[in-house]
């Protein structure tokens, strides 16, 4: 792994206004992306990782509002960042591809247009040398340069979304981040944007932050993975040590709850219960009602993050005993 952090998140608490009280969607949530690693975050829907995404790009808006903690790129904190240095990190620094690539392009406007316009607002280039990196772009991504005059509603699902990936990488940022990037698109379509997204990656040497509730797809391409569970933290480790030893009781059960392609037929188990309500979080684990190896110290007690093997980090009281296998 190069041992260069290019993004560090550091006790990220977010929260949003309700009638009810304030939403605790993210708490005291750190991790570090090193140089051309291909960091994945996992967890159910609502846990807080498209928050977090968001937060990194400083796009919040309404009611959402960071309470505590830091992001810094390259050691500048972004939270800091004015109207310019803003402009300049989203798209040159980094950039995000999001799941519904329909609503991310301007539908009366051609592909063209919108990655000529991309370029020309953050460098000085001629029109024609744009227009000329737009059809590279496109080839990038496996469509035909012929397709910079089309609009978006004569593109197929999956061609938008690679557009969008063309459009994010345009700049050659150092990190881009891809928020549930494939999940309104089939299985074939999804492989072969992954695929891609993977190749990119390796040719041109950014970062990637893959977030995805689809943890058997990330297994296949991430380098190292978080796990959250209701706006925390819970786990993280290299793929590999996550797959053969998973310590966290809710990794656990997530990893029991996909059939093995390969492997023996098992009975599949699903996880008890439901997620906590974050308005009014339990004084402990927020996992412990759903937990089997709940004890009291559980429900008492917020357990610590911990490291407890190279580059692995658990939240679990049983862990740290031993007892959670």
């Amino acid at each position: 792994m190069n041992q260069e952090i290019i993004l560090s998140v550091k006790d990220l608490s977010v929260e949003y206004k309700a009638d009810r009280g304030a939403v605790h969607a993210v708490s005291g949530v750190s991790f570090d992306i090193h140089k051309g690693e291909f960091f994945g975050l996992a967890g159910e829907s609502g846990c807080g990782k498209s928050t977090i995404a968001y937060s990194i790009m400083k796009l919040l808006k309404g009611s959402a509002d960071i309470v505590r903690g830091s992001i810094e790129f390259r050691g500048k904190n972004i939270l800091a960042f004015g109207k310019e240095e803003l402009r300049q990190f989203r798209w040159e620094k980094s950039s995000m591809v999001l799941q519904s690539a329909m609503n991310n392009l301007n539908p009366v406007v051609t592909i063209g247009s919108q990655l000529v316009d991309a370029i020309l607002a953050h460098e000085e280039v001629s029109k024609e040398e744009a227009i000329t990196r737009a059809k590279k772009l496109l080839t990038l991504v496996n469509i035909d340069s012929k397709r910079l005059k089309a609009y978006p509603h004569e593109l197929s699902g999956g061609m938008r979304q690679r557009v969008v990936i063309a459009m994010a990488l345009a700049l050659k940022p150092d990190l881009v981040i891809f928020d549930e990037p494939t999940t309104a698109l089939d299985v074939v379509v999804q492989y072969n944007i992954i695929r891609r997204i993977i190749q990119l990656k390796e040719e041109m040497g950014f970062a990637i932050l893959f977030i995805t509730h689809d943890l058997p797809l990330m297994l296949q391409m991430c380098d190292r993975i978080a796990i959250m569970y209701a706006g925390k933290m819970v786990e993280t480790a290299p793929v590999e040590e996550l797959l053969k030893k998973p310590a966290h009781p809710y990794t656990q059960g997530l990893l029991n709850s996909f059939p093995s392609l390969l492997g023996a037929k098992v009975k599949l188990r699903g996880i008890e219960g439901s997620v906590p309500d974050l308005i009014t979080p339990l004084a402990g684990c927020l996992f412990a009602p759903r937990c089997f190896a709940r004890e009291s110290d559980c429900v008492e007690i917020i357990p610590v993050f911990t490291e407890i093997g190279e580059h692995h980090y658990c939240a679990c009281h049983h862990n740290l005993r031993g007892n959670c296998q």
